[in-house]
């Protein structure tokens, strides 16, 4: 762009905000010289300068929580990819409520004091409007009390725990999640371990430091003695443990004919390998923490046979399902799991609550949150009810051939 000099030919630098810097003269007032011509060079320049705003130069900017590193990994990877995903998605179509949107990324390691730190950082730092995660109900837990605090919307679209948004009785009105609820899953399994496998004693190994192993445990013991099963063994296990021997002889002694491992395919993997190691003979069942690719890895055989509660099953024939496992697959080569396809969701959900909100003011998202029904996304029709819980089906897969195999969907 010319720049429009004053006859004196001075020269100064004029900056706008949102707009780079640009030398432009300054014009000027001749001795002699009339002030309308003043005005006519200033009306060309300011007219100039709003030529070349940005027409899209509002943004909102939102935080993800995810484990990138740690003991489940595999798990922070496919929830940023499927994120990414969906803002990319957005973004392409204008963003949203006519504002593009940024995004900061924190890897919570799966811990619960990294994932409070990440989460006021997001706040304080990055001043984030709203956020995605944490991924694992030990790390959103702590997640939950930060944002609360802050009043700053978030959405975990995986983590089971009712902690999450209901503590001592409180809701706690900012947090939210797109996923179903541990007490709905330990009595999907129980109840499928009882009616469908006709299952009559029942062991549970679980990590006693792990509010989602632990609250899923519970559910799942009281579940299967209300439909008239036996608990035969109920065993807690360390974070850090790696030998179950001494447990999987408490397991043998009681007779059971099921066990239910409520925990991350890593230590399940381990788990499963010592009961064929021991020569068990033991139908294993679990909940959503099995989805993973590296569970055959680890367990190889020893997982084989083996039923867990998920989300979805990518062998589901409804063409959003199709189409977004070939969306995935040819961007990352490989097909999404529970919690990735989850996390697109839920990503979707709150950008959905946004376009509602029509603003970046956190308080109108919550709102917005709050007021969702019957969002449809890839793994089904979800509802946020009062407690900002999602109400949705479940699917039953089955380790079979190595491969994840779909049994059904359960309703709530």
């Amino acid at each position: 762009m010319k720049g429009v000099y004053p006859p004196d030919g001075s020269s100064h630098i004029i900056i706008l905000r949102g707009v780079p810097a640009l030398p432009f003269p300054t014009p000027s007032v001749q001795i002699g010289g009339t002030v309308k011509r003043a005005i006519l060079v200033l009306a060309f320049l300011l007219s100039a300068l709003v030529a070349i705003v940005p027409s899209h130069a509002k943004e909102i900017k939102i935080g993800l929580i995810t484990p990138l590193s740690g003991d489940v990994k595999t798990y922070g990877e496919s929830v940023r990819n499927s994120f990414l995903i969906a803002v990319e998605e957005a973004n392409a179509k204008g963003g949203v409520a006519g504002m593009k949107i940024t995004y900061v990324i924190q890897d919570d390691r799966n811990d619960a004091t990294e994932a409070a730190n990440v989460a006021s950082l997001l706040v304080n730092q990055h001043r984030v409007k709203a956020i995605v995660g944490a991924v694992t109900s030990k790390a959103t837990i702590p997640v939950s009390d930060i944002i609360q605090a802050a009043k700053i919307p978030t959405l975990t679209p995986t983590a089971t725990n009712p902690k999450v948004t209901v503590a001592d009785g409180k809701r706690k009105d900012y947090m939210f999640r797109s996923c179903f609820i541990d007490p709905f899953q330990g009595m999907v399994m129980a109840k499928f371990s009882r009616e469908t496998l006709k299952k009559e004693r029942a062991a549970v190994l679980f990590d006693a430091s792990n509010d989602y192993s632990k609250g899923t445990a519970e559910m799942f013991r009281d579940g299967f003695r209300k439909l008239g099963g036996t608990s035969s063994a109920f065993e807690a296990y360390g974070k850090d443990d790696v030998d179950f021997s001494a447990l999987l002889t408490k397991v043998k002694a009681s007779g059971a004919d099921v066990m239910f491992l409520p925990d991350y395919y890593n230590k399940v993997g381990l788990i499963a390998k010592q009961v064929q190691e021991k020569g068990l003979k033991i139908q294993l069942v679990g909940p959503d923490g099995w989805d993973s690719p590296d569970l055959v890895k680890i367990a190889g055989s020893a997982i084989e046979g083996g039923y867990f509660s998920n989300h979805y099953s990518p062998d589901d024939r409804r063409p959003e399902v199709v189409a977004w496992v070939k969306k995935y697959k040819e961007k990352h080569g490989q097909v999404p799991d529970a919690l990735g396809t989850l996390a697109y969701d839920g990503t979707k959900l709150l950008l959905e609550a946004i376009r509602k909100a029509g603003s970046d003011d956190p308080r109108k998202i919550r709102d917005a949150l709050a007021s969702i029904r019957d969002f449809h996304g890839v793994t089904g029709k979800s509802t946020l009810d009062r407690n900002g819980d999602s109400i949705k089906s479940a699917a039953i897969v089955k380790i079979e051939g190595g491969r994840q195999k779909f049994v059904k969907m359960v309703n709530p």
